[in-house]
């Protein structure tokens, strides 16, 4: 029989093969006994949003994850000022006021990573090349500009205001000591793919970090570290921003 005062928490995306999500709040509500539990919502359309809510009266709050970081914005009631001006949602807190019910949208992937780069920032990292230009790459924009560095997004498509791998002269990598991979290039099991960067212009004052954590050391970071580049991969963003999820669903309003 199901208990009424079990709060529930979740997770929407489709598909959800594995989630790291999951293992880490039943563990952390085992370990702190927490009367909650977190369940994989896997809905193949945006759609079936409502109907998971309506099964599911205790749901306190959901993660969102791909691809459904941008389809779930027309449901927000209020976004914090971060989601917005990324236009992509990952933490959504259920209000609950007399019988009514709002959503909130936050972006938890921008707070994992700002608090896990601040501590690598020197006075020469105050400009950044961001490889890729999804929405986790829109995340990494915000919270760069967020502590006062400056970011350019790098594709493999000529765009306007968009540097392309050939622009990354001896000059752009000199003046960009920052260097962020949020591509799935080299996410197990294709470890032998890496961004095509000039990694020979690469030196000790450069921090070369990577979104990917499978494998623990990517290809990218392998080759970077060669040339005496600070690495870092991107296992304490996702422990960070799960921390930063459950704060989320937990202040009071």
């Amino acid at each position: 029989m199901a208990d009424k005062n079990e709060r529930l928490y979740g997770l929407i995306g489709y598909p959800l093969t594995h989630s790291f999500s999951q293992n880490y709040f039943n563990q952390k509500f085992e370990s702190e006994n927490i009367n909650a539990r977190y369940i994989n919502f896997e809905i193949p359309d945006i759609g079936d949003l409502m109907e998971v809510v309506a099964e599911h009266p205790n749901l306190c709050g959901l993660n969102v994850t791909i691809p459904y970081k941008e389809l779930v914005l027309p449901y927000m009631d209020e976004m914090d000022a971060d989601a917005a001006k990324i236009g992509a949602v990952n933490v959504i807190k259920f209000i609950r006021k007399k019988g009514d019910l709002k959503f909130k949208g936050y972006n938890s992937d921008i707070i994992g990573f700002c608090d896990s780069i601040r501590p690598l920032l020197t006075p020469e990292r105050e400009k950044a090349l961001i490889l890729g230009t999804g929405g986790a790459a829109k995340a990494v924009h915000q919270g760069l500009l967020n502590m006062g560095i400056t970011p350019s997004y790098v594709s493999r498509t000529a765009r306007p205001g968009i540097l392309t791998y050939s622009d990354l002269t001896p000059e752009v990598m000199d003046e960009h000591k920052i260097i962020v991979n949020t591509t799935p290039l080299g996410m197990y099991p294709h470890i032998d793919e890496c961004p095509d960067i000039p990694y020979n212009l690469l030196t000790s004052k450069h921090l070369c970090y990577d979104l990917l954590y499978n494998p623990d050391i990517t290809l990218f970071m392998k080759k970077a570290s060669e040339h005496g580049a600070e690495v870092k991969n991107g296992l304490e963003m996702l422990l960070l921003q799960a921390f930063a999820s459950w704060n989320i669903w937990n202040e009071q309003d």
